[in-house]
């Protein structure tokens, strides 16, 4: 029978932990080839589009997540697993809980293998569930002693200041500004809606690492090219769908589209990683096809 499961029942079976080794797992088997994940694809309606990400576990299943961008409050987004061998459903999820924790294991994934070890202070810039989302999963690979969070409204950053501190038991404090967020910060957290940049690369220290999660295309990024100058490695979760976006990914352009790595390919150890205390290094996280799958099937796997 095809088992649904709620966001409530997602939230309380997938820690940060289960997922963060669950997408450690799908970036390792993308690059070898047994996780097919295209880029997503788009179906334009009135007034927005219904988008579609798929992916196959080679053998073993196959899947999708569909979301809508018509800018409904209580809009839901739905993941559905098929087993490889009968194209049954095996599993249903409706609501965003999925995709969320996608999202913020695989900027864990990323800190877990780029950023230094004794990496302990995280700046925040933004408040929303993209960023709780990238906090928590963090929170699962590092030690943190500090968050410190920036986004526009003094109660947005006040709110998510205290959820960290309440949730996570993390010292945490809401700041004024954008750079004052990241400065002095061993890891950072790029997580808006701007479409323009909300730090400089400036503001960055030596040695930290940065995962990027909003807008990052030509014309329309929350950081600009001095960030992608800076850094002395950037990579991506799926290169794939870094080569698909209209308009082009600032990172696949120019100077830097031969310098975009694979996140899954430094997981192998067939891409340098880290290779010095003061590197910065920067993810762009673009959204790895199949991983909401990914996840399901670890929640309804039989046994």
């Amino acid at each position: 029978m095809t088992v649904f499961i709620t966001d409530a029942e997602v939230a309380a079976r997938l820690d940060a932990a289960t997922a963060v080794r669950a997408i450690r797992d799908a970036l390792l088997a993308a690059h070898r080839g047994r996780l097919v994940a295209p880029p997503r694809v788009a179906a334009p309606l009135t007034g927005g589009r219904l988008v579609f990400t798929a992916g196959q576990l080679v053998g073993e299943w196959y899947g999708f997540r569909s979301y809508d961008t018509l800018g409904h409050a209580d809009g839901e987004q739905v993941v559905a697993l098929h087993e490889a061998g009968s194209g049954r459903i095996r599993a249903v999820a409706v609501g965003a809980e999925i995709g969320s924790r996608l999202t913020g294991a695989l900027g864990a994934v990323a800190v877990d293998s780029l950023a230094r070890p004794d990496a302990t202070t995280l700046g925040v810039i933004g408040a929303g569930g993209q960023a709780w989302a990238q906090v928590s999963a963090i929170a699962a690979v590092r030690r943190l002693r500090e968050v410190t969070v920036f986004c526009r409204t003094p109660a947005g950053r006040e709110k998510f200041a205290a959820r960290v501190r309440a949730e996570l038991g993390i010292p945490a404090r809401p700041v004024p500004t954008g750079p004052e967020a990241v400065r002095g910060r061993d890891l950072v957290v790029l997580a808006t809606t701007s479409p323009t940049p909300v730090i400089s690369a400036t503001d960055l220290s030596p040695g930290s690492h940065l995962n990027t999660v909003g807008h990052k295309q030509l014309g329309r990024a929350e950081f600009g090219t001095d960030l992608l100058d800076r850094a002395e490695l950037l990579v991506t979760d799926s290169l794939a769908q870094a080569g698909a976006y209209d308009p082009p990914m600032l990172a696949t352009v120019g100077a830097y589209a031969g310098r975009l790595r694979s996140l899954g390919a430094a997981l192998a150890g067939t891409v340098a990683g880290r290779t010095t205390a003061d590197q910065v290094t920067v993810f762009c996280s673009v959204g790895l096809a199949g991983g909401e799958a990914f996840l399901l099937d670890r929640l309804t796997r039989p046994g």
